[in-house]
Parts: C-alpha cells; sequence; structure tokens
C-alpha cells in the first residue's frame, strides 16, 4: 500500500495528446518523512507512519514532541499512518515524494469535505418539499416523525435538518494524470474532497476500477 499526504491548491485543467481535456485537482505534497516503522514481531502488524507539515517545536505537545525527538525529525503538523505489507524498504527518517506514484497509477483520496452550517432536509437529504400553494402550509418541513404513543421518541438516525459538511469522505479510483517532482505537484483527475489548502491523503487504490 503506497500513501502520502498532501495540500489541495485547487483546480485547473490539461490536454491530453490527442486535444481532450482533462479536470485535474492540484495537490502539493511536501515532503513526507518516515516517523515510525511498525512491524509483525513488535506491534502485531506491518505499518509505516509519515509526518507531514513542518511546524514549529512549541506547537506539539511533550508526548509528541518525545516521539518525533526518537525519530529524529522535526516536529510535523500531521501524521499519518498506513499499512504495508512489507517494511524492509522503509527506514526512519526517510523522505517519500510524489514520485512513489506514475501517471495512469489508479489512487483514492481521502479529505474532509466544506462546512456548509446547519442545513435543512432538503439540501441535507435531497428530500422533496411539498406545495407552495393553496395553503398547504408544508413547503420545506421535515414532515411527520412517525412516532405517537409508541413508540414515542424519533429513531437515531432519522433524516432531519442539522450541520452539514465537514466529515471524511473518500473518492475512489481516481486517475494520476501527472507527477512532477521538482515542483512536489501531482494532478489528479477529477474532484477530491476539502477546500483549497485542505489536508488530504493519496492511496494507491484499494478497488482497483476494470
Amino acid at each position: 500500500m503506497k500513501g502520502i499526504v498532501g495540500k489541495k491548491i485547487g483546480m485547473t485543467q490539461v490536454f491530453n495528446q490527442d486535444g481532450t481535456v482533462v479536470p485535474v485537482t492540484v495537490v502539493e505534497v511536501e515532503p513526507n518523512v518516515v516517523t515510525q516503522v511498525k512491524t509483525v514481531e513488535k506491534d502485531g502488524y506491518n505499518a509505516v507512519q509519515i509526518g507531514y507539515a513542518t511546524i514549529r517545536e512549541k506547537l506539539v505537545n511533550k508526548p509528541k514532541k518525545g516521539h518525533f525527538e526518537k525519530a529524529g525529525v522535526t516536529p510535523k503538523r500531521k501524521v499519518k499512518e498506513f499499512r504495508v505489507g512489507s517494511v524492509e524498504d522503509f527506514s526512519i527518517g526517510q523522505e517519500l515524494s510524489v514520485d512513489i506514484f506514475q501517471e495512469g497509477t489508479k489512487v483514492d483520496v481521502t479529505g474532509i469535505t466544506k462546512g456548509k452550517g446547519f442545513q435543512g432536509v432538503i439540501k441535507r437529504h435531497g428530500q422533496s418539499r411539498g406545495p407552495m400553494s393553496h395553503g398547504s402550509r408544508y413547503h420545506r418541513r421535515p414532515g411527520s416523525m412517525g412516532a405517537s404513543a409508541y413508540p414515542g421518541k424519533v429513531f437515531k438516525g432519522k433524516k432531519l435538518p442539522g450541520q452539514m459538511g465537514t466529515v471524511q469522505v473518500t473518492i475512489q479510483n481516481l486517475e494520476v494524470v501527472k507527477v512532477d517532482a521538482e515542483k512536489n505537484v501531482v494532478l489528479v483527475k477529477g474532484a477530491v474532497p476539502g477546500p483549497k489548502r485542505g489536508v488530504i491523503t493519496i492511496k494507491q487504490a484499494k478497488k482497483q476500477a476494470n
């Protein structure tokens, strides 16, 4: 499993050799540093922990500070763990850049979606509105709760108004269109979750599309 953490810059478009326009998301990847290597013998599974985005030492607490000092790396803003089949190719302090991916590779991209605030059921859940005329008095409300003497409560999970967005979302099987190792930039076909400058994770696709 290959994985890396980067920052969403925005969207643009590129042209294929045949002139086809391809919409892409630009992801800037500051070199990730391996902060810990986990093995089956010691931890019960193989994994690589990487750190992204260097920050000032005063911004980390003592446990994290000790963890980074043990690894011999500068404090990082984001720490992410990736399961791997073998840890032989990884070592503490090793830098990982965008060149771990090649053009045409299928990837899964994870990010935190944009916050939409408090929204009603029509925008939040795609429900239909009622008649807007003839005194229906039912326009954009959530509708009947279906709860009378029994069960006498609203079941958990019912689609109601509430906070929308700011949730983790993964888009699967996106294609890597271009990798620029000099500028530490990778172009991913299509849109990815999150606002501009949002932190996203790019991983090797778990379910390869046919």
